[in-house]
């Protein structure tokens, strides 16, 4: 099983894309825009919360303040390269 790298750098650059940093010298945009539909991302729709993302705790991932979150592989393999390690 392949443990994908964990984000070192994490930002709102646009509405609802976030520009992330791996631990792996990677750099990807991840568009939020089509999740915003679902329940769980809900608040993820006021662009000011959505701005308040972070790097969780354990370092695995992203999230927001009321727990919001990414699964690791959903964060890296959805995400779009643009500038390799």
């Amino acid at each position: 099983m392949y443990i994908v790298p964990n984000p070192i750098e994490v930002r709102a650059i646009e509405k609802f894309k976030l520009y992330i940093k791996f631990e792996n010298g990677e750099e990807k945009i991840l568009d939020m825009e089509n999740n915003l539909n679902k329940k769980y991302y809900q608040k993820l729709k006021d662009y000011e919360y959505f701005k308040n993302v972070k790097i969780c705790e354990s370092g695995i991932t992203v999230e927001w303040k009321d727990g919001e979150d990414i699964s690791p592989e959903n964060l890296y393999y959805n995400s779009k390269l643009i500038k390799n390690k």
